[in-house]
């Protein structure tokens, strides 16, 4: 027998050992059969041996050989160089629609994956002429499947342009090849990346009238892509991907050109101008898309790079986690594509520095990138001696991931786990001793992670100890999720794709480049912060719903980078406070005031936020713009006073006054511009005086973030003072500026709410005026009050007056009205019979009801509003404050500060009354150490123990006696 000498069959060689025997045996004789049957025998003999190593590993190779013999034998005989040429002019010149291209298209698919896997396996073709084989006849399918999806269109008058227009059969339309399919690299079984777009202007004038552009684009890509991947009983032709286009998530699979290339020019990232390195026009009409090509340059090649554009593109690097000298890659499982020391790292190593050099030098362009390693290299920017050893590593790491491939024809790129999964792979390299193959390839890896971990060595990190971190791409990277679910996150594919969704500019905070820059260098550090909360996905969504709403987002993140371990702050406030981070969620504007150098000063220290306060809203033009700039200024100081609490950076009482002193300043801010507003509507009222008087935790300045306030206006007028323009009496007048103030305190306007008012504490409550007169105060106290008012006005204090001199009359009014004597009335007995009223009608709900409960807030404030009126009877010292009103009961005094205590930080982060039992152990565990305990099990123990003593110390000093239910109002406060 005479064989050509250019055919395979003369061409190949044995590629290895036999993997397994009895598979390559039974598919001889199977092979054999139908050779003798087409008398091919002495041919199939010819080639065996370098047949049997293939078929024994490959059951896919082995599969189309069984099912095609006749296919193995013309392809044995054939010059593999010649039949490649016919393979491609035989798919151009498929005619027909996509059911008579169909079957052409898969049949010589597998004819090419056959002759392309033994011309590789045989030594026949080098690693350069099986990818360009590949990405050729990908070429050559996606123009054939082109045409025949838009022959249905030609046929029914709905694409009028000629079948054999220059333009190519659509005009106007044009598909670029992306990736490794772009730089005729294209591995044994994978996709083909397709970016499809369309010149608006062209395409309209071919379409029938009927036709809606995006919507024969849309359906002419979904039939194109069918064809091409619908697997049928012969298979399939390519798995195609139309995702490397702008924003796939939200933009057709087909892009007009002006808006892409307004997408580029605003939004485009640097991993979309490395993907466009290797960008070429692969089928439709070919000029449009040199067209678009050429507008592209600018963007993919930048003249010049600011030294922040310089670090974006590194951070393309840097995201991967290289591995530090002396740990080692093992073979089992590796993922020769994307894993430590794979081909991703090899082409990043030549993208990233292509992107900043190849701006000023044409010669670094190339798409290929062994070609673009060698121009490096001839530039001086990379040593021969890296050259030589990435250049050996990539084709080796290229061999080892087709005959991965081979196995099963799927796109795989990690070598199998089990021993004989390998071995096969083994078999197709030429390695017959498994444990030796192991070895090289662990070495291969860690040798290229090496070099791979010295470009741009130094500076900042942006994977994690964790792992890599890689966000670019239109996928979610295999080894960032594994780096994710270490990290803790469930959702990791959420994370993912959130995270790539803002590499895309899709919110303001990074709709620039120097925002998506930021937020390169922030996205790790906000994962690993979310993960030291012990609730990453709570914290990252709750993180998500505020980033997402900043109107602008380069001062925050470069904040954020300067001051980590305010970020960190933050990050765990996300974790930990759902009532800030719903604040932060609604009104991101919040956090404003971290931008202010005098938000980490301690609480307590007078800023002089509070008298900035009050000069804007006194310096603003109307009552609504006073309103607005108050609301402004509290809620950045309320989210200050949060993070401390939350943080446990300050004390109860500390958190107590700084709340009441923001609220204090909001007061006189907004009394001030609602006394002006009641003259504005009214006229002025000359003679007349009033007084802002706050009662509760208002009063005693023991607020927290979700108090109300318990005010009451006391005003003092001549009783024939009218109001200058409407003639108001002063009742009228000071009710309406009361009302005025409720409105400006409670409203809610674009800028948001400020508190809940209550005004049930002033004589008569609800059913009397809304404003009360000094005297008709000082008669109602005399003649009506219970004790139970006199109790509310212990913690009575001035806040706010028309005068100083009035606010001070004010207050020794109130202090004269509790010094009264009130014979014949037993107060111990009265506020025990109040609290046993209130036990009965409200009781506590739950363990964590931290005012209700025995033992907690209430009982301690019942017995310091006792202490209080006994003193004001005896002639002792008075006090708002509940501590030193109980500085006789330090059980009582104890009870309260730790109720306190966790009552500010629950209030903090929920804002509501929520069972803690059930909430999450990281929780638990930090409003622990917050109020200065251990552990969440200490915690609930200190409080049943200082509960039990509380009560127990109130019966001592108020014994029960039988109540009578004649003090409804006051369980109301």
């Amino acid at each position: 027998m005479t064989l050509d000498t250019q055919s395979l069959i003369a061409r190949i060689s044995p590629c290895g050992p036999v993997s397994d025997p009895d598979a390559a045996e039974r598919l001889y004789e199977q092979l054999f059969e139908a050779a003798r049957e087409q008398d091919w025998q002495d041919d199939l003999e010819a080639a065996w041996p370098s047949l049997a190593p293939v078929f024994a590993a490959s059951s896919y190779l082995g599969g189309i050989a069984r099912r095609w013999p006749q296919m193995l034998h013309a392809i044995l005989l054939a010059d593999p160089d010649q039949r490649l040429e016919g393979l491609i002019a035989e798919t151009l010149t498929l005619e027909g629609g996509p059911e008579d291209t169909k079957s052409p298209l898969r049949l010589f698919k597998a004819e090419l994956h056959l002759m392309t896997a033994l011309a590789d396996l045989g030594g026949a073709w080098s690693l350069d002429q099986v990818t360009s084989a590949i990405a050729r006849f990908a070429d050559a399918a996606a123009q054939t499947a082109l045409r025949s999806a838009a022959s249905d269109w030609r046929r029914r008058g709905k694409l009028l342009s000629a079948v054999d227009d220059p333009r190519g059969p659509v005009p106007g339309l044009f598909a670029l090849a992306m990736g490794k399919g772009g730089a005729f690299e294209l591995n044994y079984s994978s996709d083909i990346d397709l970016s499809l777009f369309y010149d608006p202007d062209v395409l309209t004038a071919v379409l029938d009238d009927s036709v809606e552009v995006q919507n024969f684009c849309n359906r002419l890509a979904q039939g194109m892509a069918t064809l091409l991947t619908e697997r049928t009983g012969e298979g399939y032709v390519f798995r195609v991907d139309l995702r490397l286009r702008p924003d796939p998530s939200s933009t057709p699979p087909v892009v007009s050109a002006p808006m892409a290339l307004a997408y580029y020019e605003s939004v485009g990232q640097n991993w979309e101008r490395a993907a466009f390195i290797k960008a070429r026009v692969c089928a439709g009409d070919m000029a449009a898309g040199d067209v678009f090509l050429d507008h592209l340059q600018p963007f993919i090649w930048r003249r010049s790079l600011d030294y922040q554009a310089v670090l974006d593109i590194q951070s393309i690097k840097k995201q991967i986690h290289t591995y530090k000298t002396g740990e080692g890659l093992e073979a089992a499982g590796a993922n020769l594509k994307l894993g430590r020391g794979g081909i991703r790292e090899i082409e990043f190593f030549v993208q990233t520095q292509q992107l900043i050099l190849g701006g000023r030098n044409p010669a670094l362009r190339s798409p290929r990138t062994l070609e673009a390693l060698a121009a490096l290299t001839e530039a001086g920017h990379v040593t021969p001696q890296t050259c030589e050893q990435l250049n050996a590593a990539y084709r080796v790491l290229r061999d080892l991931e087709h005959r991965v491939q081979m196995l099963e024809d799927e796109q795989a790129h990690a070598l199998p786990v089990d021993d004989d999964g390998r071995a096969k792979v083994a078999a197709l390299y030429g390695q017959d001793d498994l444990a030796e193959f192991d070895r090289h390839i662990g070495e291969l890896l860690v040798s290229v992670n090496h070099i791979y971990g010295q470009l741009f060595e130094g500076g900042e990190q942006l994977s994690s100890e964790y792992g890599s971190l890689v966000f670019t791409g239109v996928e979610n990277d295999p080894g960032t999720l594994e780096t994710l679910r270490r990290m803790g996150f469930v959702e990791a594919s959420s994370v993912s794709d959130t995270i790539r969704s803002w590499h895309h500019g899709r919110i303001q905070a990074t709709r620039t480049a120097r925002g998506r820059e930021l937020f390169t260098r922030l996205a790790p550090r906000l994962l690993e912060a979310a993960a030291a909360t012990g609730a990453p996905d709570v914290a990252f969504t709750r993180f998500a719903t505020f980033f997402s709403g900043l109107k602008t987002g380069v001062q925050v993140q470069a904040l954020f980078l300067n001051q980590p371990r305010l970020f960190d702050m933050v990050v765990g406030i996300m974790a930990f406070a759902p009532r800030l981070a719903r604040v932060l969620g609604r009104q991101p504007q919040a956090l404003d005031g971290v931008l202010d150098a005098r938000f980490l000063t301690p609480l307590g220290e007078d800023t002089g936020v509070a008298t900035e306060l009050v000069e804007e809203a006194a310096a603003a033009e109307d009552f609504e713009s006073a309103m607005n700039v108050v609301r402004r200024h509290h809620r950045e100081q309320a989210f200050r006073i949060g993070m401390n609490i939350i943080t446990g950076r300050v004390s109860a009482c500390q958190a107590g006054w700084t709340t009441t002193s923001l609220a204090d300043a909001c007061i006189q801010a907004l009394s001030r511009a609602a006394l002006i507003e009641a003259a504005r509507m009214g006229g002025a009222l000359e003679g007349g005086e009033v007084a802002v008087v706050a009662l509760g935790k208002a009063g005693s300045r023991e607020m927290s973030l979700g108090s109300d306030l318990d005010l009451m206006t006391i005003y003092n007028a001549p009783a024939d003072a009218m109001s200058a323009q409407k003639g108001w009496s002063p009742e009228t007048f000071y009710g309406r500026f009361t009302q005025r103030l409720i409105a400006a305190l409670s409203a809610h306007t674009a800028e948001g709410g400020l508190y809940e008012v209550d005004m049930r504490l002033r004589p008569t409550g609800s059913k009397g005026p809304v404003s009360v007169h000094l005297n008709s105060m000082v008669d109602y106290y005399a003649h009506e009050a219970h004790t139970w008012e006199f109790m509310a006005l212990t913690r009575a204090r001035v806040v706010w007056a028309t005068s100083e001199a009035f606010g001070e009359k004010v207050q020794q009014t109130l202090e004269g009205v509790l010094r009264r004597p009130r014979p014949g009335v037993d107060v111990a007995a009265d506020v025990r019979k109040m609290r046993d009223l209130m036990e009965r009608e409200r009781r506590a709900r739950g363990f964590w009801d931290l005012k209700l409960s025995a033992g907690a807030q209430v009982d301690a404030e019942f017995v310091g509003q006792y202490r209080q009126l006994m003193q004001a009877a005896s002639g002792g010292p008075l006090t708002q404050s509940t501590l030193e009103a109980l500085k006789d009961d330090p059980v009582m005094a104890r009870t309260w500060m730790l109720h306190q205590h966790v009552g500010q930080v629950m209030t903090c982060a929920f804002g509501e009354r929520v069972d803690l039992d059930l909430e999450p152990a990281g929780f638990q565990q930090k409003l622990a150490e917050v109020v200065g305990e251990p552990d969440f099990a200490t915690l609930k123990a200190s409080l049943t123990n200082i509960r039990q003593q509380a009560r127990a110390h109130l019966d001592q000093v108020l014994p029960s006696p039988l109540a009578t239910p004649d003090e409804g109002r006051a369980t109301e406060n």
